[in-house]
C-alpha cells in the first residue's frame, strides 16, 4: 500500500459548504475520501482521452422494441464486435420501451467506436457511454 501525503487546500468558502453538504448527503466519512474519488474520476476521464488505453465502460440504450429491425441491428452491431462485448443485459422497462446495459472492454477508442455506432442506430431514445476502469493503477 503506497503511503498516504497530507496537503491542504485553499477554497473559497461558499465553495467549501457546498461541497460539505454533498458529500454529507453522499454519506462521505470525510473529505479526504471525497476529494480521493474526484481526483480518481478525474484521472480516469484523461486516460480516455487517449484511443490506445485498456478500459471498461458501459452502454446504456433506451428503445421501444416494436420498432421495425432494431433488434436485428443492435445484435448484428454486438456480433461485429464481439470480442469487446463482455456482457448484455436486457430489461423490459414497460410494454414498448427496454433497457440495454452492454458491458464493453478493450482500447478507448474501440469502445467509443462501438457506443457510436450502437446510440447512432434509428430508434434509440436515449444512449449513454459510461466511462470506468480496470482500477489497476488506483488505490
Amino acid at each position: 500500500m503506497s503511503k498516504l501525503i497530507r496537503f491542504g487546500v485553499s477554497l473559497p468558502d461558499d465553495l467549501i459548504k457546498k461541497f460539505d453538504r454533498i458529500i454529507k448527503n453522499k454519506k462521505y466519512e470525510n473529505r479526504s475520501k471525497a476529494i480521493g474519488d474526484l481526483i480518481r474520476n478525474f484521472i480516469v476521464e484523461e486516460e480516455w482521452k487517449y484511443d490506445n488505453k485498456n478500459s471498461i465502460g458501459t452502454i446504456n440504450l433506451v428503445y421501444d422494441h416494436h420498432k421495425r429491425e432494431i433488434l436485428n441491428k443492435l445484435n448484428g452491431i454486438q456480433h461485429d464486435f464481439h470480442e469487446y462485448i463482455v456482457s448484455d443485459t436486457h430489461v423490459h422497462l414497460d410494454h414498448n420501451n427496454c433497457l440495454d446495459v452492454i458491458i464493453v472492454k478493450g482500447k478507448t477508442g474501440r469502445i467509443r467506436q462501438i457506443a457510436d455506432t450502437l446510440i447512432s442506430v434509428k430508434g434509440i431514445k436515449f444512449g449513454k457511454l459510461s466511462i470506468a476502469t480496470q482500477g489497476k493503477d488506483l488505490r
